[in-house]
């Protein structure tokens, strides 16, 4: 019995803590001192963003409740076409407020924006 409750408690902290880590502070205090002009000049060419990998952002943030090929596990939808299913727009809103199981906040600045447009390009 104590085995079983242990594994439960160690299975829900781990889904817990995968799907969220939003530390606001700790991003406020990397961006500390950051000149902003920069962030500015590379959304100014279109949407597009300088620097971004959106797939790496997605591995990162998105595979442990998507599937590792964003194929889609359990409650949690598959990615593979979801710009068929919803424009750029929707894909940033979600992202940014959340979606029924999945939190808001997870992915944000331009970052949000670069995974968002590589997400509505899926179709």
């Amino acid at each position: 019995m104590k085995r079983k409750l242990m594994m439960l408690l160690f299975g829900s902290a781990l889904v817990l803590g995968a799907c969220g880590g939003n530390n606001n502070n700790a991003t406020d205090d990397n961006n500390a001192g950051t000149d902003n002009n920069a962030t500015e000049e590379t959304n100014n060419n279109g949407g597009e963003t300088a620097g971004v990998d959106p797939e790496k952002v997605v591995q990162q943030k998105c595979i442990s409740c998507h599937g590792e090929n964003l194929e889609g596990q359990g409650n949690f939808p598959s990615l593979t076409d979801v710009g068929s299913r919803l424009s750029e727009q929707e894909i940033h809103d979600t992202i940014e407020n959340g979606r029924g199981a999945m939190p808001g906040g997870l992915i944000e600045g331009e970052e949000l924006d670069a995974v968002a447009k590589w997400l509505s390009e899926k179709k």
